[in-house]
């Protein structure tokens, strides 16, 4: 030992590929002109292990190298064994770049900032959640019953506590106890933002999700898969799965419906379902965004509701019951969109124009995504 020790002293070069190995180098731009802020990044696994190889994934840490902190982060696995992606929470001011190093060591606890979990006790529910907004979906013991719904469903925050266990163990989540509340009503429509097969403006619901798989939960971004059976839409057997993805600090959803069907395109709409008395609405079928204020909901407030639909051949219209955005399917490519939610009493986005205004700057930060390099 004490001879190899004397040769790294004698001749530090041998020992630089060793130093080598024991930290990466990440740096993150802003290419836009607007401020980033608790942005999750996506950075490739297989880009980072090419560089350091030798990384233990129960021992590292991520720092900003200017300030030498911790960043938080999640390895992303997608459903599978192997890691896909490193997440990191950054903030960047508009044109702005930060570097994060991958160093060894035991990381900071992080706060778990997304969740989501099928439940089982109350109908098969799936329900999930970030420090922002939460949703659920109806599953098949919902079906024969009264108050079955399809669509998305919307339950407004006031805390960034993940809230979901807590609200179903009471059972007591349809009055504001200072947290937030469930007052939205979805019943047989698209709700907040689901999708669905549309043959001579006749929408063709599926029914309630029958399979789930969690591939991600948390804490920083929580994706999962809902499947549907199939089901006949105009003579034709189609099945769809939708994979859901929310990350921590965002109000959208980011949603893949893949579908199967025979023959070259299926028309499809993303829909969010109208109130009977008036509320503001956005429709800009240039940028893909159908964004609503609701009316008034009494002393609960006003929900904010938005869809952004991503690709080409959109157009949008209304019918009796939903604000609507038309697209399709084409082969074996997902139907990409986003939904989301606000909340007037959350402190945050309060009114119909600040809605707007970030869905709009949402839209531009989709377009001109953060970069990452690994060095």
């Amino acid at each position: 030992m004490k001879k190899i020790i004397g040769l790294l002293l004698l001749f530090p070069a041998l020992y630089a590929p060793v130093m080598a190995q024991t930290k990466a180098t990440i740096t993150v731009s802003n290419p836009s002109k607007l401020d980033r802020t608790n942005a999750v990044v996506p950075v490739s696994w297989s880009s980072i292990v090419a560089k350091y190889p030798r990384l233990d994934t129960a021992n590292f840490k991520v720092l900003n190298s200017a300030t030498k902190k911790e960043i938080p982060f999640q390895l992303e696995r997608r459903g599978q064994t192997e890691v896909q992606n490193l997440l990191v929470q950054v903030s960047l001011k508009a044109n702005g770049s930060a570097k994060l190093t991958i160093v060894p060591g035991k990381p900071a606890a992080i706060t778990k900032k997304t969740f989501g979990r099928y439940v089982p006790e109350r109908y098969d529910d799936f329900a999930w959640e970030n420090d922002k907004v939460a949703f659920r979906m109806y599953g098949k013991a919902l079906e024969n019953r009264k108050d079955n719904a399809f669509g998305t469903d919307v339950w407004v925050k006031r805390t960034n506590k993940l809230i979901i266990n807590e609200w179903y163990k009471t059972g007591d989540y349809h009055t504001d106890h200072g947290d937030g509340m469930d007052y939205y009503s979805v019943g047989l429509t698209l709700g907040a933002g689901d999708v669905a097969p549309i043959v001579k403006d006749s929408i063709f619901f599926a029914k309630n999700y029958h399979y789930w798989k969690v591939l991600d939960n948390g804490p920083l971004r929580t994706t999962f898969e809902l499947g549907y059976d199939a089901w006949d839409v105009a003579g034709k057997s189609v099945k769809v799965t939708k994979t859901i993805s929310l990350d921590a600090g965002s109000h959208m959803n980011r949603i893949e419906a893949a579908y199967s069907y025979s023959g070259d395109a299926l028309p499809v709409v993303v829909g969010i379902v109208k109130r009977k008395e008036p509320g503001t609405i956005l429709m800009d079928e240039a940028q893909g965004i159908v964004g609503y204020w609701e009316p008034q909901h009494g002393v609960d407030g006003t929900t904010g509701v938005a869809t952004i639909v991503l690709g080409e051949q959109l157009s949008m219209g209304t019918d009796k019951m939903h604000l609507l955005t038309r697209t399709l399917a084409k082969g074996n490519q997902p139907v990409v969109y986003y939904n989301g939610s606000a909340w007037s009493k959350g402190n945050e986005i309060t009114n119909a124009q600040g809605w707007f205004n970030y869905l709009n700057n949402f839209k531009k930060q989709l377009e001109q995504p953060l970069k990452v390099s690994v060095l």
